[in-house]
């Protein structure tokens, strides 16, 4: 443990007191449920929103767990999982996280310590899952309590990435962007409980994947996406 982070131990409510979290996730609204859960555990947060980022973030400092989601704008986060988990020296954890259950063996496989499924909302949860994978020096001694609390994000941050889907999709002229666009907003999706948006992504994919025409469906998630932007504009 760097000794900057020895000077803050843990407590009974605060259980991850100095560690700092690298999130390398590209959605503003799941990264906000982590950034929450981070601070009710006392830990330090950092954010990348993409592969390349994130080894610049990882050039500069070694944080104590790494939170990677399989799915990001440049690459599979299974690609830096097996980089980190292969790293001497190791970070103490690399966690993997998804709105797809059956990206968990492709994290797994990759070396992930541990697999999160979003949305990753309770607190007692997260906590548990990173800190049975952490060192011993990272971890307070004796019993304490176990939290049920679940965070809220804030839902300005899910309109933020639905402005960042209307540029993607601006820009979605190749199979790998419309690609990527499906994932992101499935992903999202998925995290807000946003159902309608979840089918149009779901159409949009199928499409592509059948070789059909793109553009009616393009058109379709273009018209909700500018409804949930203009939802932003009344708040």
């Amino acid at each position: 443990m760097d000794p900057l982070e020895m000077m803050s131990s843990p407590t009974a409510t605060r259980p991850m007191l100095g560690m700092t979290i690298l999130v390398v996730e590209d959605s503003l609204f799941a990264s906000e449920a982590m950034r929450l859960l981070c601070l009710r555990s006392g830990a330090r947060i950092r954010r990348a929103d993409c592969l390349r980022s994130a080894r610049r973030h990882l050039e500069v400092y070694r944080p104590s767990a790494v939170i990677i989601d399989m799915g990001l704008p440049d690459g599979s986060g299974a690609e830096l999982i097996e980089q980190l988990s292969q790293a001497t020296p190791r970070v103490a954890v690399v966690a993997a996280v998804s709105g797809d259950p059956g990206s968990e063996a492709a994290a797994r496989n990759a070396g992930a310590d541990c697999f999160m499924s979003k949305p990753m909302t309770n607190l007692g949860v997260f906590q548990r899952t990173l800190l049975t994978h952490m060192p011993p020096e990272y971890r307070m001694t004796g019993p304490r309590p176990v939290s049920d609390e679940r965070v809220e994000p804030d839902p300005v941050a899910y309109k933020d990435d639905m402005a960042h889907a209307a540029e993607i999709l601006r820009e979605a002229e190749d199979d790998a962007v419309v690609a990527y666009l499906g994932q992101f907003l499935r992903g999202v999706a998925h995290c807000a409980g946003d159902t309608g948006l979840g089918i149009a992504a779901d159409r949009l994919d199928r499409a592509r994947v059948q070789g059909m025409p793109l553009r009616p469906e393009l058109a379709r998630l273009d018209g909700l996406l500018q409804e949930r932007i203009g939802e932003r504009l009344a708040i």
